[in-house]
């Protein structure tokens, strides 16, 4: 039977069957019968180690199994090496400024004018974007308006501190000329100071910056939370000193006096000084 088998082609060997009996050690009993051939065998343990290397790859991949083996960075390694990523960056950006201040002083002590380092122009940046109104865009103004947010019509003023009179306001502006006053009913909320082109902008009050960005109307304005819910606003800046979340103190500069912005005629600050969404008249409080 042996010789049989042997004489057949190596295929046709492959596809001879084969039957796997097993019986019951006492009594001799067939439990399982199972007919099969060789390629049925090795078609199923290719098949079993197939799905065995998925399951594997599939644990390593998705659970935390993976940090077990070796060479494979844990989630505390993979956290530092970010952190190093952030400091080399920072290192980067101080060496950069290190170099241009040393510039600096070489050309001072060369007889030489300073090199400018400052930012590229703000209206380049901006070139090519759309600022044109939607009618998304007035309706929201409008709910906004009509929402209570911004109370500018018939407000009360009867919640203001009694112990106004005793805060201190510092002059946004040193020696900065009055050229358009307070006027709610125009729309005016605040005050117009004219000044030289790079004058800084001061805080009037100790306080957290809510607020630094640009618009297109304003340019770039900076919205300080000061101490008794009064809220303080500086618009058409050249340049921010300060960030979202900065904590400032009174007379401590935070922006660059500009002519950013569509609304605008020249270098001025418009100054605004609100309390509990209320407008307040600048000049009421604050010696310009």
């Amino acid at each position: 039977m042996s010789s049989n088998i042997e004489r057949l082609g190596f295929f046709k060997r492959l596809k001879y069957k084969y039957r796997l009996i097993i019986f019951n050690d006492h009594s001799y009993e067939e439990v399982v019968s199972v007919k099969l051939t060789k390629l049925n065998l090795i078609s199923l343990i290719g098949s079993s180690v197939i799905l065995i290397v998925v399951a594997v790859s599939l644990i390593i991949a998705f659970t935390p199994v993976r940090e077990f083996i070796p060479g494979y960075p844990t989630a505390e390694v993979r956290r530092q090496i970010m952190m190093n990523a952030l400091l080399v960056d920072s290192l980067e950006n101080e060496l950069r400024m290190q170099e241009q201040y040393y510039s600096s002083i070489n050309d001072i002590l060369s007889g030489r004018e300073p090199r400018s380092y400052e930012r590229p122009d703000t209206a380049m940046r901006y070139e090519g974007l759309d600022f044109s109104r939607s009618e998304y865009d007035d309706l929201l103004r409008r709910q906004i308006e009509t929402s209570g947010r911004i109370n500018v019509d018939g407000s009360d003023y009867s919640d203001l501190p009694d112990d106004i009179p005793a805060m201190h306001f510092v002059a946004p502006l040193e020696g900065g000329l009055i050229t358009n006053r307070f006027d709610p009913d125009k729309g005016h909320y605040g005050v117009d100071l004219v000044a030289e082109p790079n004058e800084p902008v001061n805080a009037v009050m100790d306080g957290t910056v809510l607020l630094a960005t640009w618009t297109r109307e304003i340019g770039y304005v900076i919205q300080i939370q000061h101490d008794n819910n009064f809220i303080s606003f500086y618009k058409h800046n050249e340049e921010l000193v300060k960030s979202s979340g900065d904590e400032v103190k009174a007379g401590e500069t935070i922006a660059i006096v500009g002519d950013s912005g569509e609304l605008t005629t020249g270098p001025h600050l418009h100054f605004e000084l609100w309390h509990n969404r209320v407008p307040l008249n600048p000049e009421d409080y604050i010696d310009f």
